[in-house]
């Protein structure tokens, strides 16, 4: 099996390291729009070698591990690729994607989330076991051709992740509440503390609350710029429902009603043994 992957950042950059211990998996050749990505990519073995478009078309298996815009339009450029490709994207976002994805291609095309990843970016932020007993959700899968199923099916399952399967609007409200809304939260903390604390007291007073609250505001702003506009209803309904979440508890503090403070917290804290 051969396989291009189109981005060469954390996501691509961690599955090349992945695929490349795959019995199964022949040749990785890969592409980024970043020349700077494409020149430490090969300096870090993390491909073979870098190729253009029409020599990843030739690809038995194409993965796009780019932010969800750039999804959309690399896509209306494989419309010409032979009807067994596999063309796999990683996307943060579901729904605006498989609309946009041409009738031609439509059979070739899975939709995937691998629910994974580090606050870094880049091909120098790549580990190897990223995807390991992470969630990958494939989104309408029963649209997407027999032999492209079944390769995806196989590559996630040789990547050790576990198989989740919905709607792609599901997926996308879901990820709104437990992926997206966080990030948003993460920024605005972020900003928040800097409009206050001058550099020098954040680095001697952050600790590990803070700290683990404001990691996510280490992402790519590029990236998660684009996830917010495709998923913007559903991360605005979650965003609402949050601020109401925070503004009872607000308003109890005020009151100084602390039973109550007492219980929000306490029922808060249940979710951890979901999680844990």
């Amino acid at each position: 099996m051969n396989i291009a992957i189109i981005g060469l950042g954390l996501m691509g950059g961690s599955l090349a390291l992945s695929l490349k211990e795959l019995d199964f998996v022949t040749s990785i050749v890969g592409s980024d729009h970043n020349k700077e990505h494409e020149s430490q990519a090969l300096s870090l073995s993390l491909v073979e070698t870098i190729v253009p478009l029409e020599e990843v078309k030739k690809c038995d298996v194409i993965f796009l591990a780019i932010p969800v815009n750039g999804v959309i339009s690399i896509l209306k450029e494989l419309k010409d690729v032979p009807k067994n490709t596999t063309i796999i994207d990683l996307g943060s976002t579901k729904e605006l994607i498989v609309n946009s994805v041409p009738s031609d291609i439509r059979k070739n095309f899975v939709a995937s989330h691998p629910m994974t990843g580090t606050e870094n970016f880049g091909p120098s932020a790549a580990v190897e076991g990223l995807y390991e007993d992470k969630v990958v959700v494939l989104c309408d899968l029963e649209e997407s051709g027999e032999t492209q199923q079944k390769t995806a099916k196989k590559i996630f399952k040789a990547l050790k992740m576990k198989k989740y399967f919905m709607k792609a609007s599901e997926h996308d409200r879901h990820a709104a509440f437990i992926s997206h809304m966080p990030h948003a939260i993460s920024y605005s903390l972020a900003n928040t503390v800097m409009k206050q604390e001058n550099k020098h007291n954040i680095l001697a007073l952050a600790a590990g609350g803070f700290r683990s609250m404001s990691r996510l505001a280490k992402s790519s702003p590029h990236m998660w710029e684009d996830v917010f506009k495709q998923n913007k209803v559903n991360l605005l309904e979650a965003i609402d429902l949050f601020e109401n979440e925070l503004s009872k508890l607000k308003e109890d503090i005020i009151n100084e009603n602390w039973d109550n403070v007492n219980k929000t917290m306490s029922h808060g804290k249940t979710l951890h043994e979901i999680l844990d």
